[in-house]
């Protein structure tokens, strides 16, 4: 009989697993700006997004896909990338199609350059008043034609001062033989580059190649210091103490304190990227319409809420910023005061030459 019971609560734990539906209660006081037509029930939306980048139900949030889908019938097939170039690289190849996808400013620029993004009205979103004017008509898309605002955020770096104390505030502690083994640096080449960017004073859009050169030739120098190069791997060694040094976004930094108390985080003083991520909708899209009311749905003062709260990212929606409930309301990491903000630069889309040029540097420099 206890052999029984076992497999019936094992089978119902499966169960459970294969729906996705066990655990969570809906939201029964669920406030929305809109209402939300039913009329494309049944149907299915593919969402490509970064990893750990929507409140997913878990703290006691909402779990924004599946209210979604209760509220309109649409079933989301939600998956995510690591980086920008993982992105481009799945959508370019065609193997799957995509209705919805977050990439970053200068992502944004190359798929639009290279014709692989649906237009989108943004007058017919009912929430797009409330993205700050300052994230509109930005130099990745200056007619917003093709993106909506997403999260916004700058690179710092992250550290534990009970493992190697207090830091100098640069870059250039990614180099210190002080932290040799215990320091990381960015798996991707546009942020990897910036870091050695940002000691030397480049323009991060550089299309000098002997620019390119001297970073790469830099970021050699610093590499036997490192421990690895890292992406979402950061989160687990820097909250357990694998690793003590690295840079990564702000808002993350924030979802690491949250498992890592000692954890500290700078914006270094020559200077950092900025950036905003923003949803767009690639050329394979199949469902148009259903993915406008995504967008809409993303941009609803509880939703943006939500996300904005579980993601730790800073919000571009003004229903967030201007919330005194709102979790990081006034954060001074996510939201410095100008005499606290670090001198920043964007990222653009390279010419076509250069980014080809720098992307070999960096497969030498991984090699090397």
């Amino acid at each position: 009989m206890f052999k029984k019971i076992t497999a019936l609560f094992l089978l119902a734990a499966i169960i459970c697993t294969a729906l996705s539906g066990c655990g969570y209660e809906y939201a029964d006081d669920l406030e929305l700006s809109r209402e939300y037509s039913r009329e494309f029930a049944g149907s299915e939306l593919n969402v490509y997004n970064w990893g750990e980048y929507i409140s997913d139900g878990s703290d006691d949030m909402l779990d924004v896909n599946r209210e979604f889908e209760k509220l309109t019938g649409i079933h989301v097939n939600y998956t995510t990338f690591e980086s920008n170039e993982s992105m481009y690289s799945q959508l370019k190849s065609g193997g799957v199609s995509y209705d919805i996808i977050i990439p970053s400013d200068y992502m944004i620029e190359r798929l639009k350059n290279e014709d692989m993004l649906t237009k989108i009205d943004v007058s017919s979103l009912k929430n797009y008043g409330y993205i700050y004017d300052e994230y509109k008509n930005l130099f990745y898309d200056e007619n917003n034609e093709y993106s909506v605002p997403y999260n916004v955020g700058m690179v710092g770096i992250i550290y534990n001062p009970t493992l190697i104390g207090e830091p100098e505030q640069s870059w250039r502690t990614l180099w210190d033989e002080k932290y040799r083994d215990m320091s990381l640096n960015f798996s991707n080449p546009r942020d990897g580059f910036m870091t050695a960017q940002m000691i030397l004073g480049q323009d991060l859009n550089t299309t000098n190649k002997s620019d390119w050169k001297a970073a790469a030739d830099l970021l050699k120098e610093g590499k036997d210091v490192l421990q690895s190069y890292v992406m979402d791997e950061i989160y687990g060694k820097m909250e357990t103490g694998e690793a003590a040094i690295g840079p990564y976004y702000a808002g993350d930094y924030l979802t690491m304190l949250d498992n890592n108390e000692d954890l500290k985080f700078f914006y270094p003083k020559e200077g950092t990227n900025i950036f905003v991520d923003a949803i767009c909708v690639p050329k394979s899209v199949k469902h148009l319409d259903a993915a406008m009311l995504y967008i809409d749905f993303l941009l609803e003062p509880r939703i943006a809420l939500d996300n904005a709260e579980y993601i730790g990212y800073a919000s571009p929606n003004r229903a967030v910023v201007e919330n005194p409930d709102y979790y990081y309301y006034g954060n001074e990491i996510l939201y410095p005061q100008p005499q606290d903000t670090p001198p920043v630069q964007y990222y653009h889309d390279i010419d076509p030459e250069i980014r080809k040029y720098y992307e070999n540097l960096w497969i030498d420099l991984k090699l090397y």
